[in-house]
């Protein structure tokens, strides 16, 4: 399995040889480099001044925290050049799923702050491994959670109820049509929003592990995803009429001015809307897929994560910049800038706009996004689109069974051969 991930990322790699390497800064005779790639752009400052204060407060480890526009082109990159970073910051998704399997991530069960981490996202990074594999490779940071925001204000305005389960949801969708306002916002013009929705509902109506089961010949896409597609195209209904003539920047700034009583969209978009209204009286609550109120479970994922390196040559100081990292009050200042939702047990202060999920969290009710599982070649946000333009959920759900063994093959081969052995 190591040669077949490591023949895909080299594969990856090989178009983008041409970028040039960040390289490590020098330091003075004696003290230990440290150096971390992370993904999140947009969390650029925050990690500036950590780097800052990291550096002032230590004499013995010079840290650098780079915060590329695209790091995990810059990484694959890297990789392929063997010039790995020390520690990589990236979300947990199925990239996640191909560095273990490539030998890339060190385990790191003898660090102690494993101990101090959310089990419920220990257990979302240990399913994202194609086949099982023992240690620990990742310590989970932070955490999303995509649902629906919604207009505060309206909602107390026109008396709306929150909805704990689908026939209600459509009752109100219906309640705030009738009311003459837009129940909802869309900015299906950028793909990707695609997959919002469709997360936020999958994790209420199929197995976290559908892809898993899938790729063992268990259940097909057809089976487990139909309800989930059928339920899918009535919410459209509720939207603008031509949703794919806006794209998320349309969509945050529409659902800021008012325009719609809710915003199907992760928590991630709220720094964004609050930017264009910083008054807007916003909240969220998980989207109630399924036809009981017990059914629901939050949908939230790893948003940012920490790996070392196999090849960091200076563990104890990588684990040293770990704990700096991961002291309380520089994950409170990271959660209070991202609204992000902190992945370390702990008494934090999450953003009172999410204070509705927090039960679920609390309680550990929440399932990874589906879309973790998905290879990104497979470009499943581009069929959920078309599945949106054109509405055949039949067609929609046999063609995703029959593409799904092409970009899956090298995973399903796997998963065929560790269970022949063990």
């Amino acid at each position: 399995m190591r040669k077949i991930a490591k023949s895909v990322i080299a594969f990856a790699c090989s178009l983008f040889l041409a970028i040039p390497l960040a390289g490590c800064s020098k330091t003075a005779e004696g003290v230990t480099e440290i150096e971390i790639v992370q993904y999140k752009p947009e969390a650029a400052a925050y990690f500036e001044k950590v780097e800052k204060a990291f550096n002032e407060q230590h004499k013995d480890i010079h840290l650098t925290i780079y915060s590329p526009n695209d790091a995990a082109t810059v990484l694959k990159t890297r990789f392929i050049r063997e010039d790995y970073p020390d520690i990589i910051g990236i979300g947990g998704d199925i990239n996640y799923s191909y560095y273990v399997d490539a030998g890339i991530l060190a385990d790191i069960s003898d660090y102690q702050g494993v101990k101090e981490i959310n089990p419920a996202y220990l257990a979302i990074d240990e399913a994202l491994k194609i086949v099982p594999v023992e240690g620990v490779y990742a310590l989970p940071y932070a955490a999303n959670a995509a649902g629906i925001l919604y207009n505060k204000d309206l909602f107390d305005q026109y008396g709306w109820e929150i909805p704990t389960n689908w026939e209600e949801l459509m009752s109100l969708c219906e309640e705030i049509q009738s009311d003459g306002v837009l129940p909802f916002y869309f900015g299906f013009k950028d793909i990707w929003t695609c997959l919002a929705p469709w997360n936020a509902m999958a994790v209420s109506l199929s197995d976290t592990d559908t892809a898993k089961q899938v790729n063992r010949g268990e259940t097909t896409f057809s089976k487990a995803y139909r309800e989930l597609a059928e339920k899918y195209i009535q919410i459209l209904d509720y939207g603008p009429k031509n949703p794919f003539a806006y794209n998320y920047n349309d969509a945050c700034t529409a659902f800021a001015r008012q325009e719609a009583a809710m915003f199907t969209i992760g928590s991630y978009a709220i720094p964004q809307i609050l930017s264009v209204n910083p008054d807007l009286n916003l909240d969220s609550f998980v989207l109630p897929a399924s036809e009981s109120s017990e059914g629901n479970v939050l949908n939230s994922g790893i948003d940012l994560q920490f790996y070392v390196t196999a090849e960091c040559k200076n563990r104890e100081a990588a684990y040293e910049v770990l704990d700096f990292l991961y002291q309380d009050e520089n994950i409170q200042d990271y959660i209070n800038e991202q609204t992000a939702i902190p992945c370390k047990s702990g008494e934090f202060e999450i953003s009172p706009k999410l204070n509705s999920m927090k039960p679920y969290i609390e309680e550990g009710r929440m399932a990874d996004f589906h879309d973790h599982y998905y290879p990104s070649e497979m470009a499943a946000d581009a069929l959920l689109q078309t599945y949106l333009i054109k509405k055949d959920t039949d067609q929609f759900l046999s063609n995703w069974d029959k593409i799904w063994p092409r970009y899956n093959r090298d995973i399903i081969r796997a998963m065929e051969k560790y269970e022949e052995e063990n």
